[in-house]
């Protein structure tokens, strides 16, 4: 007997059932929401249930404006809410976040908040998507290579299919290799290095906020407000 999928984990938010309905129904989906159900019964994995998609429900797929790609959830307690880079309120900032308010500041001068949850973002169009959206509590990328990605290529090319366009941010070589996804006749792309400490030196001082106003304004889009309530 396969092992019972909690309801609420792998429903898709209304706006994008219709154009992930022919992903969702493929074999590996069935096979990663058994896998993710299975883990959940033997360990702790984030983000809780309920929390996988908080993207794509935040962000409606008729209003993505921005697509910016992470990579894997992060592992720490508290930390995963379903959003590349974003943590709860009250859960310390992660450094790759610290390095992203750091360059917010220098390129727009805008003072990072306290905390470092970037939902007022995800409000405005910015689709904060990791490639992979579980991982089990404190092994990074425990959950690579059981289907996430393909699922998430298919957001990623979705995205892409629309009428309307888009900008594409890919920060490090990994969300670079998804650049052949994107019809770069009509999308925008910015990319740069990982605000990670580890490339911290390439990403400060590359001014993508700035980018990716130009290239909304390009595209004919408001540019995004980049402040984060306190």
């Amino acid at each position: 007997m396969p092992s019972p999928v909690p309801v609420d984990e792998f429903a898709l938010p209304a706006s994008w059932q219709g154009v992930l309905a022919e992903e969702t129904a493929k074999p590996y989906f069935h096979q990663l929401t058994e896998f993710v159900a299975a883990q959940r019964a033997e360990h702790q994995v984030f983000p809780p249930a309920g929390e996988v998609f908080s993207a794509l429900e935040s962000t409606p797929y008729d209003k993505v404006k921005v697509l910016l790609l992470g990579q894997d959830p992060y592992h720490d307690d508290n930390q995963a809410h379903g959003m590349c880079f974003s943590v709860k309120r009250g859960v310390r900032v992660p450094p790759s976040l610290r390095n992203v308010y750091k360059e917010l500041d220098a390129d727009l001068g805008i003072q990072a908040p306290a905390h470092g949850n970037l939902q007022a973002w995800a409000d405005q169009g910015v689709l904060l998507l990791n490639a992979v959206l579980t991982v089990r509590a404190h092994e990074a990328n425990s959950h690579k290579g059981k289907g996430w990605e393909q699922f998430t290529d298919a957001v990623i090319r979705a995205v892409n299919d629309r009428e309307q366009p888009a900008v594409f941010v890919f920060w490090g070589n990994y969300a670079k290799k998804k650049l052949p996804l994107i019809d770069t006749t009509r999308h925008a792309v910015v990319q740069g290095a990982h605000p990670s400490p580890l490339s911290a030196k390439l990403f400060l001082g590359s001014r993508p906020f700035s980018q990716i106003d130009k290239s909304l304004a390009d595209l004919g889009l408001p540019p995004i407000d980049w402040r984060l309530p306190a």
